[in-house]
């Protein structure tokens, strides 16, 4: 178990996707997504998100993490965690607001 202090500690925020580019050098089958958090700026993002084609990404709302530090994946620096959870074969899928709400809002 952990404390509510320690889920505070998790800044999860309210993004837009602007872009998705495929990324063969990932691993796993991964796009580098770039996303607009509102007032926290533009990030990039590595998500192996496999429900999804790189042309619907965009304008998409994404839920992301945004006070992990950033990773380097190959040769992609992913400043990002986008958040998402995997369907019974494993394959994974974004976690989005339903409505319309502001970019860099934050999740409580």
């Amino acid at each position: 178990m952990i404390s509510y202090s320690d889920f505070e500690k998790v800044d999860i925020r309210v993004g837009k996707i602007i872009s998705a580019e495929d990324f063969p050098e990932a691993k796993k089958p991964a796009f580098r997504l770039v996303i607009d958090l509102g007032q926290l700026g533009i990030k990039k993002s590595s998500a192996q998100i496999s429900h999804y084609n790189k042309n619907e990404l965009a304008g998409k709302l994404v839920l992301c993490v945004v006070n992990f530090p950033p990773k380097q994946i190959g040769p992609f620096l992913s400043e990002v965690l986008t958040l998402g959870v995997p369907d019974e074969q494993g394959r994974w899928t974004l976690i989005q607001p339903d409505i319309d709400v502001p970019l860099g809002g934050r999740m409580k």
